[in-house]
């Protein structure tokens, strides 16, 4: 009774490789979690107090005064009730810490 075996061959490897490859880059964004916090606004075991998301200017601007408010963006925060807290101030090290804003948290709003 001869065995007959199905190789595959190396243009299939590679395209399944290809696929898996595509799904694993696509399924993180590239922008890590973020909420519209106002910094003097940190209290212990809540946090910051999150508000709209225009107060903060711009992704590249992280602090903005607007109105009074000391907004910024904050990342990779854990939410509760309208607060924010355990995340960072920066950016770059939200994108280190959870490779590429994987941290399934949710999405920025306000």
């Amino acid at each position: 009774m001869a065995e007959t075996r199905r190789r595959l061959r190396s243009s299939t490897v590679v395209l399944g490789g290809m696929g898996v490859l595509a799904t694993a880059l696509t399924s993180c964004g590239s922008e890590p979690d973020r909420r519209c916090v106002d910094r003097d606004s940190y209290t212990y075991g809540d946090g910051y107090r999150i508000i709209a998301d225009r107060n903060c200017k711009s992704p590249s601007s992280s602090v903005a005064s607007v109105g009074g408010v000391d907004a910024a963006w904050y990342y990779d925060a854990e939410v509760s009730g309208g607060y924010a807290e355990d995340g960072t101030f920066s950016r770059s090290e939200a994108v280190d810490r959870n490779g590429f804003g994987c941290s399934g948290s949710g999405s920025g709003g306000g």
